[in-house]
């Protein structure tokens, strides 16, 4: 079976895009609230780590994502 380096490109894209997501709700309540929200933070930062399994796993399993 050939891998589909394509296909595996863009499945990997996509959840490295979920991080980014994720990132970027924390960049928004540290820029602007701050002081509203910052219980949030921690949920969140649970999120990015369980977010990142998949990414570091395809980086370790396919050499042409690193």
């Amino acid at each position: 079976m050939e891998i589909d380096e394509k296909e595996l490109k863009k499945e990997y894209a996509g959840y490295k895009r979920k991080v980014t997501e994720i990132a970027g709700e924390i960049h928004d309540i540290v820029e602007d609230s701050i002081w509203t929200d910052y219980v949030k933070l921690a949920g969140l930062s649970v999120k990015i780590e369980e977010a990142m399994i998949p990414v570091n796993e395809m980086k370790q399993k396919y050499d042409f994502l690193k």
